[in-house]
């Protein structure tokens, strides 16, 4: 993708890096605020910037960031800094020699992620101990951030992932500027949110893209590995709209060659929120998605399977009652549908009839 050409320098960009420097240096003087102040830091870069603020800095068309489209998240403080480093990347080196000393604390890792992932990639790192810690400190904050959209069922750091997915996993010269190690992780971290951030369109390409594993011989190809990850995320996930947004888009992994222990490993997954109870405590909701998503993925042996739940469900009798008002709402819903349909269908007729 094209890169615009280097915009003019804001005098309000450097006064936003400045005051990020002393914030960085504040926590590093004060060891018992120093969590606060870097989780208030973060909480500032992102941000969302308003139009008063966005006129001021820059104008979008002036970032490297994707075309701006309806899957593009918000604007954030983090975005024009993160640009602002490449293009101006003195103005960076002190925020990132305070980070470096701030390594080991909570929400050093998220900042450096959202500042610096462009950076990373646009720049000649010749040590490779250093490149190596940089690249695993990008992926270690970029996991952590995306936690944080799934915690709050937001998409605030969508620019950050489609960079990671678009600019980095599928351009193979960006991609080989950090190691394999980090190569992998980032393949890793891609894999468990790109359903997320609704960028499942780019699976084949995503897959074509993937590095070499030591341990493919024993986890299988590159669509295994995939799914193990997609797999190992669903069980993880506890709020229910992300969690059915995951399951009803399972579609996209359908005609994918998988192992068998892979496809017992999902079924597994999906069979795991397809009862009420424990240990997941699925709702309702989520049970009719992972049955759908169960039912497309695996046709085969789907009337065995209602049944077997259907017993099993038998031998609980305190599910009976709700199970016998849902089915009972289930067949007034549709009989009054089916009821609309007829009129529609009769009034649609009769009005033919008279126009001829």
């Amino acid at each position: 993708m094209p890169q615009a050409s280097p915009p003019r320098t804001s005098a309000h960009l450097v006064a936003l890096t400045q005051e990020i420097e002393k914030k960085l240096q504040r926590a590093l003087a004060s060891p018992s605020q120093r969590r606060n102040l870097l989780q208030e830091l973060f909480a500032d870069i992102a941000l969302e910037v308003d139009d008063r603020a966005r006129d001021i800095i820059q104008s979008r068309e002036d970032l490297i960031t994707p075309a701006e489209d309806g899957n593009v998240g918000p604007l954030c403080f983090y975005d024009v800094l993160a640009d602002h480093f490449v293009w101006v990347p003195e103005n960076g080196r002190p925020i990132l020699d305070l980070i470096v000393q701030l390594w080991s604390q909570s929400f050093a890792s998220h900042i450096f992620s959202l500042l610096f992932h462009k950076w990373l990639f646009e720049v000649q790192l010749d040590n490779s101990e250093v490149l190596l810690r940089y690249s695993s400190a990008l992926v270690q904050g970029a996991t952590n951030v995306f936690w944080i959209d799934i915690q709050t069922n937001t998409r605030r750091f969508q620019t950050l992932f489609r960079y990671l997915l678009e600019e980095v996993a599928l351009v193979p010269d960006r991609l080989e500027k950090i190691p394999l190690q980090a190569q992998q992780d980032l393949f890793l971290l891609v894999s468990r949110f790109i359903i997320f951030y609704d960028l499942a369109d780019k699976l084949e390409s995503f897959l074509k893209h993937f590095p070499d594993f030591p341990n493919a011989f024993l986890v299988g190809g590159r669509a295994d590995i995939f799914v193990i990850e997609l797999a190992d995320q669903l069980q993880k996930l506890k709020v229910e709209p992300v969690l059915i947004h995951y399951l009803s888009h399972l579609k996209v992994l359908q005609g994918l060659e998988l192992r068998m222990t892979t496809s017992t490993r999902l079924k597994t997954c999906l069979y795991s929120f397809t009862s009420p109870g424990g240990p997941m405590y699925p709702t309702r909701v989520v049970r009719h998605a992972a049955w759908e998503a169960l039912d497309l993925l695996f046709p085969v042996g789907r009337i065995p399977r209602h049944l077997i739940s259907l017993f099993f469900r038998l031998l609980y009798p305190w599910y009976w009652p709700s199970s016998c008002w849902n089915f009972i709402l289930s067949c007034l819903e549709a009989v009054l549908y089916s009821l609309l349909r007829l009129v529609f269908s009769s009034w649609e007729k009769l009005r033919n009839a008279k126009r001829s």
